[in-house]
């Protein structure tokens, strides 16, 4: 299994109250492939630089890091691309966590 950071923007238009509601559906498409979510951070309600189209200008932001499979990463991108509540979604592979260097006195 391979470590993976994901960064979630969710259509949250007009349900502000959705968004936990939202971030719990993400964590059991998770369990569901096969993969272990190892932290939630919930961000803020960020507006758009460009503005795609009158009605996506804003969207919550959600970072999550998690263990899966390199298959399971296709199976959640098409999941998640089917879901009206996750309006992007971007996943990539974090470096393997460098050991701590010792002092040496």
């Amino acid at each position: 299994m391979k470590k993976y950071e994901g960064l979630f923007i969710l259509n949250t238009a007009g349900k502000e109250e959705g968004v936990k509601e939202a971030i719990d559906k993400i964590t059991a498409e998770f369990t569901e492939a096969g993969a272990k979510v190892e932290t939630v951070q919930k961000m803020d309600k960020k507006s758009f630089v460009r503005v795609a189209s009158k009605k996506h200008t804003s969207g919550f932001y959600v970072n999550m890091i998690f263990e899966a499979k390199p298959e399971s990463i296709t199976i959640l991108l098409k999941r998640f691309s089917l879901n009206e509540e996750v309006f992007r979604v971007l996943f990539s592979i974090l470096p393997p966590a460098a050991p701590a260097k010792l002092a040496v006195a």
